[in-house]
């Protein structure tokens, strides 16, 4: 996902919550009144839409997201729209369209998944991605040091695209200063990363700096914290105050802090909703230095175990 233009939105659209009937948003499930795959492909479609007309060029999609890439893929085919696009590897989507699904994905960083994803990618979305990326890296799943991915990443990006990682969990930071350090034959086969970075869980901030300092691209997902940072989540009375000076929702501060890292090129929206997109394009007008909202931020530990606990709707 290439830095966008000056004159481009760095605000993009993710569509974890839109290519599949259950995800861990707060209140997601009462957002889609129809949760088939036509209905959820013209919904889907209706807020890419407004999206582009808003000016977002930038698009994430992932193999485990449902039919995100077949969605984003037919959309841009019949719309024409030439837009940046990313998605992910290493998942699988096993809740066959079920929101009340035992598991909803499955964990596997090896060559044999890699090799199977990426012709289902060009398949779905009909083109390369701009971005492609082994959906949240660990360093327990070894994948880092897995020299027949990474040869085969090394490949993928020989042909003009931007392989790396996401991130997720307590220990993002040092997966990410550990792919940093990644050397095939001499190179690192990396140059992108998106990870989670909002008020409640900013730990990743060094790291990503120094990504962004490297000449990589750096994406940020979960900037309103799977919708605790919204209306709908307790809302926290220094964030308060700052919407009332700002005459803000909350998910547009959030977001609007996530724009104001000097290493985030691009900022992704995670709205089910046109509203919720609409509320989300509020943060591409605030301008402040958010240093009042620093002590918002939890232990990652804490963090990521409310994030695991959240149900799937």
């Amino acid at each position: 996902m290439p830095i966008p233009p000056s004159n481009t939105p760095r605000l993009g659209l993710g569509l974890a919550a839109l290519g599949r009937p259950g995800y861990i948003n707060l209140g997601h499930g009462e957002d889609l009144e129809n949760k088939t795959v036509d209905a959820m492909r013209q919904h889907a479609w209706t807020v890419l839409d407004a999206a582009w007309a808003a000016g977002l060029r930038s698009f994430d999609a992932a193999r485990s997201y449902g039919r995100a890439e077949e969605f984003l893929g037919g959309w841009l085919r019949e719309r024409g729209h030439t837009a940046t696009v990313g998605s992910k590897w290493g998942y699988t989507y096993v809740a066959d369209w079920r929101t009340d699904a035992d598991t909803h994905e499955v964990k596997s960083h090896d060559l044999d998944t890699l090799d199977r994803q990426w012709p289902e990618t060009l398949a779905s979305l009909g083109r390369r991605p701009d971005l492609y990326l082994i959906h949240s890296a660990t360093l327990a799943t070894g994948v880092l040091e897995d020299r027949r991915v990474l040869a085969r990443l090394a490949e993928l990006g020989a042909v003009g695209l931007r392989v790396g990682l996401s991130t997720s969990g307590p220990g993002q930071a040092d997966t990410l200063r550990r792919a940093l350090a990644v050397t095939l034959d001499g190179v690192n086969p990396f140059s992108a990363v998106q990870a989670t970075w909002n008020l409640l869980e900013p730990s990743a901030g060094a790291a990503l700096a120094e990504a962004h300092a490297a000449g990589w691209t750096v994406v940020v997902k979960e900037a309103v914290a799977n919708g605790r940072l919204t209306g709908r989540g307790q809302i926290p009375p220094a964030l308060a105050r700052v919407c009332r000076e700002l005459n803000a929702s909350p998910d547009a501060v959030a977001l609007a802090a996530a724009l104001a890292q000097p290493w985030a090129d691009v900022v992704l929206s995670g709205a089910t909703t046109v509203e919720q997109l609409e509320s989300n394009l509020r943060a591409l007008e605030l301008k402040s230095d958010f240093s009042a909202l620093a002590d918002l931020s939890e232990s990652p530990g804490d963090y990521w175990q409310t994030r695991a606990e959240m149900a799937w709707n």
